[in-house]
């Protein structure tokens, strides 16, 4: 190759190079603005995690209490928690760690809870799920005796007096509550409220972009790093290319 073409060829990965440095820098600006604003918003909310004076995380005084919350929100929901977002020095929530364990905090604290449920009245419900709460369905003929005997499992309703009930959530999702039970209906509405599922989102969304500002802080690093390449790769072609003096 000649000369004078390699040199061509250096000032054009020089040249992009530079492009490169540019959109890498425009990046990292978007990035520091998304920390800044993120973290604004974080000391604006003020939601803090507790910590006990060994520096380790706790929930409700105790560390066992975090150890629960950290185990639904690695073993259920598969989250890697980066440990050096768990600061004492900093308790305010404002890393994806911190946001996605507050969250993990609401989530268990609703699905270990008890709601209190007032019937005004008594209820009864079809447990079959046949449209009748005829209670004949209870019986049924013995393959072995031919006599009529009570069949728990076909039973046809529940009844469910007048009072007032304290019902476990027992670690049930929204989802996973029946809603026309006399019970389970309110518990899904009183527990799994609007309030609850919007701290939910919340803390959710906080995460998110957290994640998304993680990501573009990668990809303007790649960009300047490649750009840094080029620029010095286009010039040690230019400088190995130069003409050579002559020599007398």
């Amino acid at each position: 190759m000649r000369p004078n073409r390699v040199r061509i060829l250096g000032y054009l990965l020089a040249a992009t190079g530079l492009v490169s440095l540019v959109v890498g820098g425009v990046a990292m600006s978007k990035v520091q603005d998304g920390y800044h604003s993120l973290g604004a918003y974080a000391n604006t909310q003020d939601v803090r995690l507790s910590y006990n004076e060994e520096g380790q995380l706790i929930d409700r005084g105790t560390t066992e209490g975090a150890d629960a919350i950290m185990a639904l929100l690695r073993d259920d929901y598969g989250f890697h928690v980066n440990e050096r977002d768990l600061d004492a020095d900093d308790p305010v929530v404002d890393t994806v760690s911190e946001f996605m364990y507050q969250m993990a905090t609401v989530s268990y604290h609703t699905l270990h809870g008890t709601q209190t449920v007032v019937l005004a009245e008594e209820k009864t419900y079809d447990t079959n799920g046949d449209g009748t709460v005829d209670p004949a369905v209870l019986f049924t003929t013995n393959a072995e005796t031919g006599q009529f005997v009570v069949d728990d499992t076909t039973a046809a309703a529940e009844t469910f007096p007048a009072g007032t009930y304290s019902v476990p959530v027992a670690g049930r999702y929204y989802s996973q509550l029946n809603r026309s039970h006399p019970l389970e209906g309110p518990v899904r509405t009183q527990a799994w409220s609007g309030l609850t599922l919007a701290l939910i989102g919340v803390l959710a969304g906080g995460a998110a972009a957290g994640s998304t500002i993680q990501v573009a802080l990668g990809v303007a690093v790649i960009f300047l790093i490649f750009g840094a390449v080029l620029i010095l790769t286009g010039f040690g072609l230019w400088w190995a290319a130069r003409p050579e003096k002559a020599t007398a």
